[in-house]
């Protein structure tokens, strides 16, 4: 909306600062991070009074959440999907079409999170609605937003780009819907599976969206992309915005979001945020990048899928828990030290992706 303010610098020359993605991203995210801060305590409160008893916790979970984490409030979420579509509805370029695909996927994502959390608070159980009926719901979102994709970036955005291979890329046709729908819905889950302890799913979140950040702007520039040899995909560079409000709102969530947490992002959150980095992944053609960047989350979500399917088959369980962190918290490790080394892999992971893209 702001951009718009760039049509005036005739006028005014500071005003040409609109039309550039850098300062309308330190805008986006500095605005998002004081939204959620001012109105963080409020949010709060109410869902502190409208959800009684807060979340539920897994009986069959640590002993010590049961003790700590009991009564805290959840749908935390919905702080950070505000200041990140605040910020970005005014910062953002809103004839851009990425930019809406991005928004609408997170919102719906946000919005079936949103009923599992009423269910689980209504119920005062940590069983949400009908996974089944979950996952068709994030296929048909998914699937709607990779068809939307592909009307705006053509035959372009239907093709594969393979890490290390510089100038590459194979079309997968009409199957780019179904495959960017999974990795749309595997992202959101993933993310989802790793919110399970305060604060760990939230920065490694903000450490993707950053490494995002930076390719969603080379890649929309053709120079930059040209340069390092990625597929160049015009309008893009937008998306850059989306990922800096996120920065911003995450920031402002992890204030309370920290040990002891005084609320809990939830599935409203988690579920919002995956779905947005897949999004974003797809349409900047970097879906294998993403499988690196967020490579915490692949190891989250693929901890729970090796632990089912090696129950169901020998009996045995692989760890001690899944999803793996609270592995770990099974073997002594505090809380505190599971996040922070969490933290540290995330980053070191999102280093990787970003040479990567040099690396062809």
């Amino acid at each position: 909306m702001l951009t718009l303010l760039a049509d005036y610098s005739h006028l005014f020359g500071p005003l040409n600062l609109f039309r550039y993605i850098t300062f309308r991203a330190a805008g986006a995210a500095a605005t998002a991070l004081f939204f959620v801060f001012f109105f963080g305590p409020s949010i709060i409160d109410a869902l502190r009074i409208k959800q009684g008893k807060g979340q539920p916790i897994r009986e069959d979970g640590p002993a010590s959440h049961l003790l700590t984490k009991k009564g805290t409030p959840t749908m935390g979420g919905l702080m950070i999907l505000s200041g990140l579509l605040v910020a970005t509805l005014l910062w953002a370029n809103l004839k851009n079409s990425y930019v809406w695909i991005v928004i609408l996927v997170t919102a719906s994502f946000g919005a079936i999170g949103f009923y599992d959390d009423y269910l689980k608070v209504t119920k005062q159980s940590h069983k949400g609605f009908s996974g089944k009926a979950r996952l068709a719901l994030e296929f048909a979102v998914a699937g709607l937003a990779c068809y939307a994709l592909t009307t705006v970036g053509g035959d372009n955005m239907s093709k594969l780009a393979l890490p290390l291979l510089k100038g590459y890329a194979f079309s997968l046709g009409w199957l780019f819907i179904p495959f960017g729908a999974f990795v749309i819905v595997a992202a959101g889950n993933c993310v989802n599976l790793t919110d399970g302890l305060d604060g760990l799913a939230i920065v490694p979140s903000m450490i993707a969206a950053a490494a995002f950040a930076i390719i969603a702007y080379l890649v929309g520039n053709s120079i930059f992309s040209d340069y390092l040899g990625v597929n160049h995909v015009a309008g893009t560079g937008e998306l850059t915005i989306v990922c800096a409000a996120l920065i911003g709102s995450g920031l402002g969530f992890l204030w309370f979001n920290a040990p002891p947490a005084q609320i809990f992002m939830g599935d409203t959150g988690s579920l919002a945020l995956g779905g947005m980095l897949g999004t974003i992944s797809v349409a900047i053609k970097q879906e294998f990048v993403l499988v690196i960047i967020g490579g915490l989350f692949v190891l989250e979500g693929a901890s729970v899928i090796v632990q089912v399917a090696s129950f169901k088959l020998t009996g045995k369980r692989v760890f001690r828990m899944a999803p793996i962190h609270h592995h770990f918290e099974q073997m002594g490790w505090t809380e505190p030290q599971i996040v922070i080394r969490f933290w540290i892999i995330s980053f070191v992971l999102a280093l990787l992706g970003l040479s990567s893209l040099k690396l062809r």
